[in-house]
């Protein structure tokens, strides 16, 4: 699954429609039509105003000042017919419509200044996105593997959700997480973990010394004040919390360690099955509290199975009403089915039951074993 793709589907686009501009066109013909023809006592000149000033909400200022002028073009036209141009009545219709104008026009200006801001601001996302969330391949060895990210923040491509997956001699090493906490430093903690884990994940032997080396390079960046310039309580409140399976190629198994993450689901002959493991690890950045040895444990992983990682930001979604998305109960509805067509259904069904708009960023990895 293309997730620069998914963003540029779903995102709102401030492109205007050729078709509007038929509104205030038709607005300034009906207003000056029915004013000529109207009682000498009945003026509706002053609704010309409403065809700048809608125009601005949709067009830019070279539109906007053409309807603008149009409509001014039309009150003069009115002037000319009904009394004259200097009647003082309409001289000053006129003159309020050129000021409106005017000032609608600027408005429409910033509008698309602001516009254009925000496409840098995409483009700078999308490239940050590139950089710390690189897309997994769609096959790894004996693995069909899709990934997405969906972002609370309708402007932003990625927060503190992250996935990774490498290589190794002997089978393949995924990563999921959730850094607690919002903003540019969970992106730079999402960062810093990805980095350690695409340096070492084919580096270190097992899972426990890869879980070590990781622990070590996030506690040593919470616990370090300079990192980020400044010293507060909220920054050293940080943690991760984390999932890590290594997956061989040639054992129909999966090792995994959980560090505070919502176990993945194994999806098998229409169930759905919580990989919960029985010594759970806390979240990266919190040894220092609760101290505990990183304990492997495996599960049975066959030709067929998908398992889905995913973060918290899936099940605590919540409609309306304040439902949460009952992601098991979903899974199983649905046909047996691969990667790509699991997570499609589960982004739409997911953002369906949202009405659209995420609380939390989500990000989800769907893993079959061909």
């Amino acid at each position: 699954m293309d997730l620069r793709r998914y963003h540029r589907d779903h995102r709102w686009s401030w492109e205007p429609s050729h078709a509007l501009v038929a509104v205030p066109i038709a607005l300034i013909v009906i207003v000056t039509v029915v004013d000529i023809l109207a009682p000498p006592e009945v003026h509706l000149g002053p609704f010309l105003v409403a065809a700048p000033a809608v125009t601005a909400s949709f067009a830019g200022p070279r539109m906007t000042a053409f309807i603008g002028a149009l409509a001014v073009l039309a009150q003069a036209v009115v002037a000319m017919v009904r009394t004259s141009l200097t009647d003082l009545n309409h001289s000053f219709q006129i003159i309020a419509l050129i000021l409106i104008s005017l000032f609608v026009t600027f408005f429409a200006h910033l509008r698309e200044r602001h516009e254009r801001e925000l496409t840098r601001l995409r483009s700078v996302a999308e490239a940050a996105q590139r950089v710390v969330l690189r897309p997994i391949p769609h096959r790894i060895g004996p693995l069909r593997i899709a990934s997405v990210y969906l972002a609370a923040e309708a402007e932003a491509q990625i927060g503190g959700d992250l996935y990774a997956a490498t290589r190794t001699a002997s089978g393949t090493r995924l990563i999921i997480g959730d850094v607690r906490g919002k903003g540019l430093e969970a992106i730079g903690d999402a960062a810093l973990l990805l980095g350690a884990f695409r340096g070492a994940a084919h580096r270190q032997a097992d899972l426990p010394a890869l879980m070590t080396y990781l622990e070590g390079t996030v506690s040593s960046d919470l616990d370090d004040p300079a990192a980020d310039g400044e010293e507060s309580e909220d920054r050293g409140e940080s943690f991760i919390t984390a999932a890590v399976l290594d997956v061989p190629d040639t054992e129909s198994v999966l090792h995994l360690i959980s560090c505070g993450h919502p176990p993945p689901l194994l999806l098998r002959g229409g169930r759905a099955t919580a990989l919960e493991v029985r010594r759970p690890a806390p979240p990266l950045g919190l040894t220092s509290f609760a101290e505990s040895a990183f304990a492997v444990e495996t599960f049975a992983f066959a030709p067929g199975d998908v398992v889905l990682l995913y973060t918290d930001g899936v099940i605590e979604a919540r409609d309306r009403s304040g439902t949460f998305y009952p992601l098991g109960e979903r899974l199983t509805s649905w046909p047996d089915q691969g990667a790509d067509t699991l997570l499609g259904h589960l982004c739409t069904d997911l953002l369906a039951h949202v009405g659209g708009f995420l609380g939390d960023d989500a990000a989800m990895v769907a893993i079959e074993r061909l």
